[in-house]
């Protein structure tokens, strides 16, 4: 049984379907790279299976337990988390703050943390992960003075808060210099060796190319291919959908 199932999911906007039937797995340990031109309703996946967004047809499952139509806070208490294209810090709190915020316990609530005394367990793993992402010694600056690359890593850091079983990584390169792409690579790869479950969806086709074992090619809502790197790069269908060919 995969540990993320997405069958043949749909998404309408009035008459416009930003989604249509895309059906994909996601295998324990799997690094899954999801690509596709502007538009091809790659970030509406991940909305519809994350639960910001109901979808207009199809199922979602997550270790076998169908999570569709779920609100996002039910998914990730389920062991989901994700990162967006727009990056989703807590700006007015402190690095430290954030990634505490983010350790909300999957049968617990955001109010409840808030309320409620951190154990040390916590914070240490806190520390831990911004030492591991290199920002530890940020971690009494507010969110809102970090440089750009250093509020990806933060915001990398807070999905990596619950211990989650699959991890969505919404274009985690974008935006950032050489040094900082190759950074977030290399924690991705290591993760991943780790154990990590991640899908990530990207436009650096070379870094993509590079970095996923498998990759899935949307267009126009439709999925049009999936396979080795190699596979994609040469398919017909997904030059097409790329460069008119």
């Amino acid at each position: 049984m995969a540990l993320l199932e997405v069958e043949t999911l749909s998404k309408h906007f009035y008459e416009y379907p930003a989604l249509d039937g895309v059906s994909i797995e996601v295998r324990e340990g799997e690094l899954l790279g999801i690509i596709g031109p502007n538009g091809s309703g790659k970030t509406t996946l991940f909305n519809c299976i994350s639960g910001v967004l109901d979808p207009t047809g199809g199922r979602v499952r997550l270790q076998g337990e169908d999570i569709t139509g779920m609100s996002a806070d039910q998914v990730f208490q389920r062991g989901l988390s994700r990162t967006f294209q727009l990056i989703q810090v807590f700006p007015g709190m402190t690095v430290l703050d954030n990634m505490l915020m983010a350790a909300q316990e999957r049968d617990g609530t955001m109010l409840g943390r808030v309320l409620t005394r951190e154990p040390a367990s916590v914070k240490a793993r806190a520390h831990e992960l911004l030492d591991y992402l290199g920002i530890d010694f940020l971690h009494k600056n507010l969110a809102s003075n970090l440089s750009y690359g250093q509020q990806k890593l933060l915001d990398f850091g807070m999905a990596l808060m619950s211990k989650p079983d699959v991890i969505l990584l919404d274009e985690p390169l974008a935006g950032v210099n050489p040094t900082m792409i190759q950074n977030m690579v290399g924690h991705i790869k290591d993760l991943n060796a780790k154990g990590n479950t991640f899908v990530v969806i990207e436009h650096n086709m070379e870094e993509v190319m590079s970095l996923c074992e498998r990759i899935i090619v949307l267009s126009q809502g439709q999925q049009i291919a999936q396979g080795m790197p190699d596979e994609v790069a040469n398919n017909p269908l997904v030059l097409d959908a790329y460069f008119g060919r």
